[in-house]
């Protein structure tokens, strides 16, 4: 059975379980931030508020070991850098320094349009891919997803693959073998820029709440081959083409181009 085949009947299958499974109390709850959290009656939509008091969060109610994750998110609408609003996958526990862990990143960077990637691979990070988007996030909700299997992870925007991130234990590169939870929050950061105040609020908006994914704390459970997501061993031709097309007119950071931040998983990935 060919790849896109499988994907297009994997899709099609979670698009009718979406119907029915859409509700944020079903998956999430609140992590931080109080009366700067919000959510409306129906439970399908979240704003979450930042101004110089705080800002807001909500995580997954579970722990999960491989997966097909998304949300479709906008941004907030006012001018400023400064401004960090997120959509993750981590290991590290609640309200604790996280140490070395694994943690899969969207991080937009103020609201000029730049969206960062990054891969914590057991250690602190730094592996930092930034991609001015062919869109105006601020002004309509996108699709932000990750999938990862034993094989590899792989960043999706709107369904257009933008990063794949290999499983090369093989190879001497650690890869996630420990559960990770969802995370969603928006916060300032001094390395994302300055914050303009005179733009407060900030609201940031989520939706599309359910998710396909192995619950629990085996990883190597999570592998089984009866999880539909698991068949995707890699991209296919056309993705791989799509990715690299994307890449090429919208990336403007990349940590492998770099000789002081440079990995050895990129001359593998």
């Amino acid at each position: 059975m060919g790849l896109l085949y499988i994907c297009t009947i994997f899709l099609s299958y979670f698009l009718i379980l979406a119907n029915g499974a859409n509700n944020f109390s079903t998956f999430y709850y609140p992590l931080w931030g109080g009366d700067h959290f919000s959510i409306n009656p129906q439970g399908t939509e979240v704003q979450l508020k930042f101004d110089r008091y705080t800002g807001a969060g909500f995580r997954s109610k579970y722990d999960y070991g491989s997966g097909w994750f998304h949300i479709r998110m906008k941004i907030p609408d006012r001018p400023t850098g400064g401004v960090v609003t997120s959509f993750y996958l981590t290991s590290a526990p609640d309200n604790q320094d996280p140490g070395n862990h694994f943690e899969l990143d969207y991080e937009f960077l103020g609201t000029n349009g730049t969206v960062q990637t990054n891969v914590y691979d057991n250690d602190t990070g730094h592996r930092e891919q930034s991609f001015r988007l062919w869109f105006n996030p601020s002004q309509d909700f996108h699709t932000y997803e990750f999938l990862w299997n034993s094989n590899q992870i792989v960043f999706f925007i709107d369904k257009i693959p933008v990063r794949v991130f290999k499983n090369n234990i093989a190879k001497g590169i650690p890869y996630p073998n420990k559960p990770m939870h969802i995370e969603a929050s928006i916060w300032n950061a001094d390395w994302a820029g300055k914050v303009d105040w005179s733009h407060a609020p900030f609201i940031a908006h989520y939706q599309d709440f359910n998710f396909y994914a192995c619950q629990g704390t085996d990883v190597s459970r999570c592998g089984s081959q009866g999880y539909l997501w698991n068949r995707f061993t890699k991209l296919s031709p056309q993705q791989r083409a799509q990715m690299n097309k994307y890449r090429k007119y919208h990336m403007v950071y990349d940590y492998c181009a770099q000789p002081a931040t440079r990995k050895p998983e990129c001359s593998l990935n």
